[in-house]
């Protein structure tokens, strides 16, 4: 007799482009982006948007600098109804994407400089000429009588957008909306991020010994994920030890000690696509109160694994993990960001956001594309050790797929006695 197919791992298949097996098609891959973003822009009441987040700036033109220069509030993309992107940049950087950027027009990589988050000032007039520039495009383009639709913005442009007689909308929730449903390219991406991370744990369970601090496994970790092809390490958490409960959401030089308890959190990038990653490990030994811990942290995190489905409301997955005041906090704000949820993509937090703070009387619908993450945090009888699980999800139509591999099914003791 023979039963279903078995299901098949999600393809992580490496880095590089080859001959003999289909991966990454970076060209549908931009192809699936912008056309995301032109549907949202067609189903909203704007003539255009204007794009400053980066993470909006890359999905729409396709293009990035170093989050240094990139989070500086100078880069930014008019996207039109009846055009391509056009896109300001660093002068240099504009005339890299002309040589480098077959997809864009090279007439649609401007030089752009809007004063640098304020250190020039708005007085030498940059911004009043970038917005006098794109007032005429869209004007040219029959568009000026109609919304702009902004996503994030510098106070003192916003206003030189108004005194030239601009109407500025909220495009934000538009283009979040638009980056909600990850495309097949999208996924293989975020899964071989976090097949990155995988190898680095394995690397952590190693080298977490007695003696060690926080910050020397942060730099394995920064050292390993670069290695591996990482193109941006945001963040990682490294906490130990006292330290474990309240979560300080941060890494310091505290030197671990036979039988602490430590979490870690490993927030990179792969090709723009984000992990966020946590995991705990016992030092050497364990308690039976941080085992206890451990095992509650994953019965909650089982729990809303178990209500992923297309159709389910993000509120059934909030449902399930305990109330702010079952664990320590006084209410749903003071702890949020323990028991949580949020959707992984180009950016860290995108949708849907999940927890009791806002889920219960504001639930998404699960569609199947989604991607996101899971968090759950339960402190210690001890009174300072804590436990914290992370599990990234696909939604599917056969149900929730877990890409996050490295064991966390029970509470794995580093280098034990």
């Amino acid at each position: 007799m023979t039963g279903p197919a078995p299901t098949r791992p999600l393809a992580a298949p490496g880095h590089m482009a080859v001959d003999y097996e289909q991966r990454l098609d970076v060209d549908r891959l931009r192809r699936y982006r912008l056309d995301r973003a032109r549907k949202a822009l067609a189903g909203s009441p704007c003539g255009a948007f204007l794009l400053f987040d980066f993470y909006n700036i890359r999905y729409t033109t396709q293009t990035w600098i170093g989050g240094a220069l990139g989070d500086k509030m100078t880069r930014y993309a008019l996207l039109t109804r009846s055009g391509n992107p056009v896109l300001w940049d660093f002068g240099s950087a504009a005339r890299h994407h002309k040589l480098y950027a077959p997809w864009l027009d090279p007439g649609d990589c401007r030089a752009g400089m809007l004063g640098m988050r304020g250190a020039i000032a708005p007085s030498a007039g940059l911004m009043e000429s970038a917005v006098r520039e794109i007032k005429g495009m869209l004007t040219d383009a029959g568009l000026a009588d109609q919304p702009v639709g902004v996503d994030i913005v510098e106070p003192p442009f916003l206003f030189e957008m108004q005194r030239q007689g601009l109407t500025v909308v909220d495009a934000q929730q538009l283009m979040l909306d638009a980056r909600l449903i990850k495309s097949p390219d999208e996924i293989m991406l975020l899964n071989q991020a976090a097949a990155m991370v995988d190898g680095v744990y394995q690397d952590i369970v190693e080298a977490l010994k007695p003696g060690v601090r926080e910050n020397e496994i942060v730099a394995l970790a920064n050292k390993r994920l670069y290695e591996m092809g990482s193109d941006q390490v945001e963040a990682i958490n490294a906490v130990s030890g006292e330290r474990c409960n309240p979560h300080p959401h941060n890494f310091s030089d505290r030197i671990i000690r036979p039988g602490d308890q430590a979490f870690f959190d490993i927030i990179h990038s792969f090709n723009g696509y984000r992990t966020c990653y946590y995991r705990t490990l016992g030092v050497g030994r364990a308690t039976a109160s941080q085992r206890d811990a451990y095992g509650r942290a994953r019965e909650w995190m089982d729990a809303a694994i178990a209500a992923v489905r297309v159709g389910a409301g993000t509120d059934e997955i909030a449902a399930v993990w305990p109330r702010a005041t079952e664990f320590g906090f006084e209410n749903e704000m003071a702890a949020f960001g323990l028991q949580f949820g949020h959707g992984l993509g180009l950016g860290l937090h995108e949708r849907p956001i999940i927890s009791r703070l806002n889920s219960m009387t504001a639930p998404v619908e699960l569609r199947a594309g989604m991607v996101f993450a899971l968090e759950t945090y339960c402190p210690a009888d001890d009174g300072f050790s804590a436990a914290r699980i992370e599990e990234e999800i696909v939604v599917t139509p056969d149900g929730p797929r877990v890409l996050t591999l490295f064991p966390a099914e029970d509470l794995v003791v580093a280098n034990p006695y």
